[in-house]
């Protein structure tokens, strides 16, 4: 496993981390998750990625119980806030980042976390006030660094040029062959400001994977066949992406890699990108998918790779 290091930060973090969307005290079961977690460290992952919102602060409960013992400078811990944890609690008020972030730290079973990020961009917040409740809680120590997900290049910009607050370290964007929309101006803006990508969804919610037949419905265990994930995907899930994502496979053969291997280091050839995060419910997937750093691929293989999915993405939004 290879090592980034996170924007201006002095966290180093590994090529591949791991996630805890939709899976970690939510819908994989705790045996199989920490399973999963142990072989990440064995494969040399120090990143855990969580969020206050997976499964109501289940998934921060998990890796609380799992973590439990394990030498808190072994490992790279980050959550987020945002997103409703009930009916009055969500967005980023100075209330709120003080009150989520040690309720977080209270179902993580730690003193702070490396990294907390604003899940969103929170419009009803005036923008001064989160980031100076971000820089109280860098203060207090119970963060060390700031990040955000997801936020228009926009806002990146103007929470830059606030004079007096902490800067940020970190950007968690969708990127991935399949959704390059970051390339345009986030990653730009970030790498000329310290800021590095840490990448959620590098596999196209598994699509990238190769898993799925264009001829034949989804498993019936898969995100696609699900009722909460199934309409989000519905644009990855079309026959000509997933027609277009089996020609992939032998490019990926040419480069010694299996197709998630291939996808993921292609996330990886941007320097911007400090890790991939990937999801995981079984350990021999977090041994395939680490294999994919510092792995050394053919420019042209990736070109190939980019337009044969370019042409299937634009047919798809032109329709």
């Amino acid at each position: 496993m290879k090592y980034r290091k996170l924007g201006s930060s002095d966290l180093s973090i590994s090529e591949i981390s791991l996630g805890s969307w939709l899976t970690y005290g939510v819908g994989v079961e705790a045996d199989k998750a920490k399973a999963c977690l142990e072989e990440a460290f064995a494969q040399g992952i120090n990143f855990i990625d969580t969020a206050n919102v997976y499964g109501r602060g289940a998934a921060e409960t998990f890796l609380g119980e799992a973590l439990r013992g394990r030498p808190r400078d072994s490992y790279v811990l980050a959550t987020k806030v945002y997103f409703p944890m009930s009916d009055s609690d969500r967005g980023l008020s100075g209330a709120q980042i003080e009150k989520q972030l040690d309720a977080s730290l209270q179902r993580l079973e730690a003193d702070y976390v490396d990294l907390y990020q604003c899940h969103r961009y929170d419009a009803d917040t005036p923008l001064e006030e989160t980031m100076a409740a971000l820089t109280g809680a860098v203060a207090s120590g119970k963060t060390r660094y700031i990040g955000f997900s997801e936020w228009p290049a926009d806002r990146i910009q103007a929470a830059l040029d606030l004079a007096g607050v902490t800067k940020f370290v970190s950007s968690q964007p969708q990127y991935s062959l399949l959704w390059r929309s970051p390339e345009d101006e986030v990653i730009p803006l970030c790498a000329a400001n310290g800021i590095s990508q840490i990448v959620w969804s590098p596999l196209g919610q598994g699509v990238l994977s190769g898993k799925y037949d264009p001829d034949r419905p989804p498993p019936p265990d898969s995100r696609a066949a699900s009722e909460e994930m199934g309409g989000w995907m519905d644009r990855l899930m079309q026959p000509r992406v997933l027609r277009a994502v089996q020609q992939l496979k032998p490019i990926a053969a040419e480069a010694g890699l299996t197709l998630p291997q291939f996808a993921l280091a292609w996330v990886l050839r941007e320097p911007n990108v400090a890790s991939a995060i990937i999801g995981a419910s079984r350990p021999e997937q977090v041994r395939e998918n680490a294999a994919a750093s510092d792995v050394i691929v053919d420019t042209q293989l990736f070109l190939r790779a980019e337009a044969i999915l370019d042409e299937a993405m634009g047919t798809v939004d032109a329709a």
